[in-house]
């Protein structure tokens, strides 16, 4: 630059380079607010040479939506649930396969062999992800009381619209559901469309779902959680010190993003029961019945290659030397 002044050239400021990340969080949420400070790290330890655009609170659409828009440009990235990046790598699905846990004990154990496992798996289809960050086991809610599958079979259950995982866990369970993008769920519950939903206490406050169920099944019917992934062309194309900044500061938002998700839950789950949603536990003949089923189709998941059958057995085997050693 000082050369440039000297010989009277024009200075130019260095190269900016904007990654510009979606995400379903709304603004002041926990996701958004460490991913702004880290927008801010990432500024500052790059020397404003690495930008990152927000859009928050699903403005860019659901995940098809975004994975298209990622693919031509638009988008370099987003925070994705597992279920929503099925269509880039089946396999990040794998800690939410129906009933897969009985416990946080047992999900913590696994994810300390399999966590950097699926990461790896998840660059190897083009896309950087920066660790997983849980969000909560999903319950059944309904506006009615269910226990059984029987019961389940019979109500109106929303299914995800565009995520053929979460079709395939309730198909799993002769459950036909109804599709619906997430932004319609809390109209869907009003206008009786439908009258049962599968989310974490966490998410049923923060989109209000709460507020139209009545009843919520002590269940960990499935292990909700997610990512920021970025796709691997555009980060890439980052200098390799830049790539090495904006990937700690990343993977320490998501960490931390993991780490307050568990005390966001439990404070969660005691929050809807004051909001007047009755727990309720299935008995020990729908509850083996539930496992059952969920047994059989996590089994056939890895036969039909929805998940790899290697490492679901390595998963599987995971599993059963932590529940030995208890």
């Amino acid at each position: 630059m000082l050369l440039c002044v000297s010989i009277g050239l024009p200075m130019h400021a260095a190269a900016v380079d904007t990654l510009k990340i979606a995400a379903v969080s709304p603004e002041g949420s926990v996701w958004m607010k460490h991913l702004r400070a880290a927008g801010k790290a990432i500024d500052e330890g790059t020397a404003g040479r690495v930008q990152l655009k927000f859009y928050p609170g699903g403005v860019m659409g659901d995940d098809k939506a975004v994975l298209r828009k990622i693919r031509t440009g638009q988008l370099h990235g987003a925070t994705f649930t597992s279920g929503g990046l099925v269509s880039v790598d089946p396999n990040f699905q794998l800690y939410s396969l129906p009933l897969a846990f009985d416990s946080r004990e047992e999900a913590d154990a696994v994810r300390k062999a399999f966590d950097q496992r699926l990461i790896d798996n998840l660059r190897g289809n083009g896309f950087e992800g920066f660790g997983i960050a849980e969000i909560g086991f999903a319950n059944i809610m309904s506006q009615v009381p269910v226990r059984s599958v029987a019961e389940v079979r019979q109500r109106k259950v929303w299914v995800p619209d565009n995520d053929p995982g979460a079709t395939r866990l309730l198909n799993s369970f002769g459950i036909k559901g109804a599709p619906l993008s997430i932004a319609d769920v809390l109209t869907g519950l009003q206008t009786g469309l439908i009258d049962t939903v599968a989310a974490p206490p966490v998410g049923a406050i923060a989109l209000q779902w709460y507020t139209q169920v009545k009843h919520a099944v002590d269940m960990p019917l499935m292990y909700v959680y997610g990512t920021l992934a970025i796709q691997s062309r555009a980060f890439n194309k980052l200098s390799e010190a830049d790539r090495t900044v904006v990937r700690k500061i990343l993977a320490d938002t998501v960490l931390q993003v993991d780490t307050l998700a568990r005390k966001d839950d439990a404070g969660a789950r005691e929050a809807v029961g004051n909001q007047g949603i009755a727990w309720i536990t299935a008995t020990p003949e729908q509850t083996a019945e539930w496992r059952s089923l969920a047994n059989t189709a996590n089994d056939r998941f890895a036969a039909d290659g929805f998940v790899d059958a290697k490492l679901y057995a390595d998963f599987q085997a995971e599993l059963a030397r932590f529940r030995a050693a208890r």
